[in-house]
């Protein structure tokens, strides 16, 4: 999806594409921010054609499960994205998060420009020199490549299935120190 041309009354939007292993929960978390407008499930970098979620899950279409965020810069800045990324999920660990193993699981920040590589290579630096984690980070930055949005039914999947389990003894959980954590970014409630 093109960004979305300016007009008197709306400003320009913007996209960042992230992948932090499972998509269910990244978007889940970048939905409930101010200034993004829609987080999306999808499939990033990778080289077949048209992936399917099977697909992926096997590991042979080289994609990384990703959310697809459009977002107002006006409102909520790509570095403000990139520190809920960092914050969301585990960016030491190689193409895995908890028990989700495989390429499709790996930390990556694909780019849609050159000022997004640049901020994320700052962001990367900046955690690293600070030491805030216990291992190297092992994020990609590359730029964006061959995104496919994934099925309708991954699209607000935690939204939809609260308690399936998964999403009660993972994603709740960690939603919940997400809301808390970053409060001052949420949307409110109309």
């Amino acid at each position: 999806m093109p960004a979305t041309p300016p007009t008197a009354d709306a400003p320009q939007l913007q996209q960042a594409t992230l992948g932090g292993g499972c998509f269910w929960c990244i978007e889940a978390a970048f939905n409930q921010l101010d200034g993004v407008v829609l987080a999306e499930s999808g499939y990033s970098n990778g080289h077949h054609p048209a992936p399917s979620y099977e697909a992926v899950c096997s590991g042979t279409t080289g994609h990384a499960e990703v959310v697809r965020i459009t977002f107002d810069p006006t409102r909520i800045a790509y570095r403000q994205l990139l520190e809920v990324f960092f914050y969301l999920h585990d960016p030491t660990t190689l193409n895995r998060q908890g028990n989700d193993v495989g390429t499709q699981y790996r930390s990556g920040i694909y780019t849609h420009d050159e000022a997004q590589a640049s901020t994320a290579r700052d962001v990367i630096r900046e955690l690293s020199e600070s030491g805030a984690f216990d291992a190297p980070i092992v994020t990609e930055v590359v730029q964006v490549s061959n995104y496919h949005r994934a099925e309708a039914y991954h699209q607000g999947y935690v939204a939809e299935n609260p308690y399936q389990g998964y999403c009660a003894v993972v994603v709740r959980p960690k939603l919940a120190k997400f809301q808390k954590t970053f409060s001052a970014l949420l949307k409110t409630a109309s």
